[in-house]
């Protein structure tokens, strides 16, 4: 089962597929839910949608931006409990935008935004979630994925992920409070901690049209929590290790147990090996989403590998297609 990992990784790496091949990983079901789940959700979406975001643009003259025929801007909007949240927007140079994206990111955050992730024809928003470098960092707020993660776990109202997602939602809301029309079609593309989120985040919004989910993490939590990784979701199996009273938290924070509740056409791109977000939980999310999707898997998620540049453009076209239909 390691090969060709073994050649590609060295023989010392541990297996990151966790003795699961394809065929188990497809078989892997989401957690039970729990009760209050969906109002919980649903009560945290209408309060991010009263939020006034009050977008503000600053003008970034880049060249790879012009020849990529977009306006590309920094941005900063406020999203729930009146935090500003800083990031990009692109716009197309003819003033016409025929679709728009929320681009997420990484539990690394971003520096940039990455523009061959924009569609034809979009309006895109690159927001930086609450706490993560480098557009929305806040005081008291770790900035590494292993600190982040565990703020406000104490309880569903306090943790950080459901402000996370409402700022997903928020800069949907920026979006459109930008544009002069409103596009009929809004999609989401997220990977890794926006992947995760995302799955969070797109069952309550009926705005969001289609998604993208890409080695989607915090998927069936329970699970998770049993196996070491180099992610995030080390911090926290360590964490509840000492404090078992947080697997009632994270139960509302499975995006496996949200994905049952999507029902847009999604894109998704689980990984068969990953070191940083074991590939039970990927599937766990890619396998429990309702709605139309199409599943394209990985080889591997996290690493470099022979082969991975390939696999990332046919998902890329595979989601752009998804988006502009």
């Amino acid at each position: 089962m390691r090969a060709p990992y073994d050649e590609w990784f060295g023989p010392d790496a541990f297996d990151a597929t966790y003795g699961y091949d394809e065929h188990a990983l497809r078989q892997v079901g989401a957690p039970d839910e729990p009760e209050g789940f969906t109002g919980f959700w649903q009560e945290l979406y209408a309060q991010a949608l009263h939020v006034e975001t009050d977008p503000q643009l600053t003008p970034v003259g880049e060249r790879s931006a012009q020849s990529a025929g977009v306006e590309l801007y920094e941005v900063t909007f406020t999203s729930l409990g009146g935090i500003r949240i800083g990031g990009w927007a692109v716009f197309p140079t003819d003033g016409v935008a025929e679709r728009a994206v929320v681009i997420s990111h990484g539990y690394g955050g971003r520096s940039e935004p990455d523009l061959a992730m924009v569609p034809d024809g979009a309006a895109a928003i690159f927001p930086v979630a609450r706490g993560l470098p480098t557009r929305s960092l806040m005081s008291g707020v770790p900035e590494r994925g292993a600190g982040h993660v565990l703020v406000g776990i104490e309880s569903p109202d306090t943790y950080i992920h459901g402000g996370c997602a409402a700022d997903v939602w928020c800069a949907a809301s920026a979006l459109f409070e930008i544009l002069p029309e409103r596009p009929a079609n809004l999609g989401y593309i997220g990977a890794s901690f926006g992947g995760g989120i995302g799955a969070l985040a797109m069952p309550w919004d009926e705005r969001f049209t289609a998604a993208s989910l890409r080695v989607p993490s915090f998927g069936n939590h329970p699970l998770r929590l049993t196996l070491p990784c180099t992610g995030s979701g080390q911090a926290v199996r360590q964490y509840a290790e000492d404090h078992p009273e947080v697997r009632d938290v994270l139960q509302y924070f499975d995006a496996a147990v949200a994905a049952r509740h999507i029902r847009i056409p999604t894109v998704l791109g689980p990984a068969l090996w990953d070191p940083s977000v074991p590939p039970p939980g990927q599937f766990a999310v890619c396998n429990a989403v309702a709605g139309e999707k199409e599943i394209f898997v990985f080889s591997a998620g996290h690493a470099e590998y022979p082969g991975e540049a390939d696999e990332y453009d046919r998902f890329l076209k595979l989601t752009h297609a998804l988006l502009c239909r």
